[in-house]
C-alpha cells in the first residue's frame, strides 16, 4: 500500500476512536498554549498584578496567589515546564530503550543475557522511591527529574522492542539481506526497524503521561525547579503556602486538572495507538 494510502487509512480508522480524537484535541491545544504563552497570558507569570488570595474575578479568571501572582497566566505558562518534561524524558527513554531492545533482540547470545538480566534488575527496583532518593541526592530541578526518569523508564520498552526484534530476525526478508551481505547496522536499521516502529511511538505516547505524572510528584514534593514553575510546583507552593487549609480552591484546582486532563489525553492516544498497529503487526 502506497505511504499516503496508509496514511488515509490510518487517520480514517483513528478518527473512529472517540477518546483517542479528543485526547488529540486536548494535546494540540495544550502544546499551542505552551508555545504562545507570552500571547495568551494576560499577565505576568512572575510578578504580582492583583490582591492576593484574590478568588476567581473579571480581571482574574482563576483567581490569584499568595503573593498576587495571576493564576491563570502561570498555569499557561507552566504547561511549559510540564511538557517539556514530558517529551524530553520520553525521548531519552525511548531511545535508550529501543537501541538495547534492538540490539538484545538481533544479536542474542550473551549479548542479550547481559542486556535482558539489566533490564530485569532495573524493572525489580521500586521505581517512585529510587526517583525519590535520585532527585533528592542530586537536587531539586527539571533537568533532575528528567534524568532519573529518564535513567529508570527504559526497561519496559526494551522488552517490548525486544519481543518484536525476536520475531522478526528470522524472517525471510531478513535472511535475504543476509545472503547478500548486508551488514548488520543496515538490516536492523533499515529492515527490521521500520517493523517495530508502531510498538516505539505507542510507548512513547505513553512515556510522556508517565513522564508528566513522575514531574508533578515529585515537585509537589519539592524536588522541581523553584524558579521555573510546573503544574506540580504550583501544586508544591500552594501545599505549604496553606492553600489546602484556607480553602482557596482556584489555586489547587486549577494545576490538578491540567494534570489529569493532560495526562489522560496522551493515555487514550498512546492506548488508541498500541491497539491500531497491535491489529496491524497481526496481520502482518
Amino acid at each position: 500500500m502506497p505511504r499516503s494510502k496508509a496514511i488515509l487509512e490510518f487517520c480514517r480508522v483513528y478518527k473512529q476512536r472517540k477518546t483517542a480524537l479528543f485526547g488529540a484535541v486536548v494535546v494540540v491545544v495544550f502544546v499551542i498554549a505552551a508555545v504562545f504563552a507570552p500571547s495568551l497570558a494576560p499577565y505576568s507569570p512572575k510578578v504580582g498584578s492583583g490582591v492576593p488570595f484574590n478568588p476567581p474575578s473579571r480581571e482574574h479568571w482563576l483567581g490569584t496567589n499568595d503573593i498576587g501572582v495571576d493564576i491563570l497566566s502561570e498555569l499557561i505558562y507552566s504547561a511549559r515546564i510540564s511538557l517539556t518534561v514530558g517529551f524530553v524524558a520520553a525521548s531519552a527513554v525511548v531511545l535508550i530503550g529501543s537501541l538495547i531492545g534492538l540490539v538484545s533482540g538481533y544479536f542474542g547470545g550473551i549479548i542479550d543475557e547481559v542486556l535482558m538480566r539489566i533490564t530485569e534488575i532495573v524493572l525489580v527496583l521500586p521505581r517512585l522511591p529510587l526517583m525519590i532518593v535520585m532527585a533528592a541526592y542530586l537536587g531539586p530541578g527539571t533537568w533532575t527529574i528528567i534524568f532519573v526518569y529518564s535513567i529508570v523508564g527504559w526497561a519496559t520498552l526494551a522488552r517490548q522492542v525486544r519481543s518484536q526484534v525476536l520475531s522478526l530476525r528470522e524472517s525471510t526478508f531478513v535472511e535475504a539481506s543476509r545472503a547478500i551481505g548486508a551488514g548488520h547496522g543496515h538490516i536492523i536499521f533499515s529492515h527490521i526497524m521500520p517493523n517495530v516502529w508502531g510498538v516505539i511511538i505507542a510507548n512513547a505516547i505513553m512515556e510522556v503521561m508517565f513522564a508528566i505524572l513522575v514531574e508533578a510528584g515529585l515537585s509537589f514534593l519539592g524536588l522541581g525547579d523553584p524558579v521555573h514553575k510546573s503544574w506540580g510546583v504550583m501544586l508544591y507552593f500552594a501545599q505549604i503556602q496553606g492553600a489546602f487549609l484556607l480553602g482557596t480552591w482556584w489555586w489547587i484546582f486549577p494545576p490538578g486538572i491540567c494534570i489529569a486532563l493532560l495526562s489522560s489525553s496522551f493515555n487514550f492516544i498512546g492506548t488508541a495507538l498500541n491497539d491500531l498497529f497491535g491489529l496491524k503487526l497481526g496481520k502482518r
